[in-house]
């Protein structure tokens, strides 16, 4: 396995391949593993999904804090209350299957902040359903997690393929 980043923040964890175009991923937000219901992911979709990600946060393209004065918990309530297409402008990590067990936004507020609950019944661990966890990383620290596993996810990738 190797590990970019801290699981207390953020981290991206490869494991095993399965196939050339499958591999073990598991994400890490504030000291949780939120890949839980599928950590497998399709690597040709998933750089698709990250890459982009990875340069939107390091050209601080993320909106900031959407409700000044509250806390990122807050936020995240007010925003995941909301069903117009302002809520839309804080969707974050929407990487397919991997993390679709997660209701997850972002914004600037000096920091990355991301905040997220899990919301399947399923999940494994029934005390964390629909608690809101938050995590704060500086804007570059997160991209380049981000960018080192994909660039590694890509080279194992092609190592395999060819």
């Amino acid at each position: 396995m190797r590990r970019f980043g801290d699981r207390t923040t953020f981290a991206v964890e490869l494991g095993e391949t399965s196939s050339p175009a499958l591999r073990v991923v598991d994400l890490w937000a504030a000291g949780k593993r939120i890949t839980t219901d599928d950590n497998v992911a399709f690597i040709p979709s998933f750089l698709r999904l990250i890459r982009p990600t990875a340069a939107q946060v390091r050209q601080r393209d993320i909106p900031s804090c959407p409700f000044p004065g509250c806390s990122p918990e807050e936020n995240y309530r007010l925003l995941h209350a909301d069903e117009t297409e302002f809520r839309e402008r804080f969707w974050f990590m929407h990487w397919g299957e991997t993390v679709d067990n997660l209701s997850c936004y972002a914004y600037l507020d000096d920091v990355l902040v991301i905040v997220f609950a899990f919301w399947r019944t399923t999940h494994p661990y029934p005390g964390d359903l629909g608690r809101v966890f938050v995590t704060k990383i500086e804007p570059e620290e997160f991209a380049v997690i981000l960018q080192g596993a994909a660039d590694a996810i890509e080279a194992d990738f092609i190592r395999e393929t060819t």
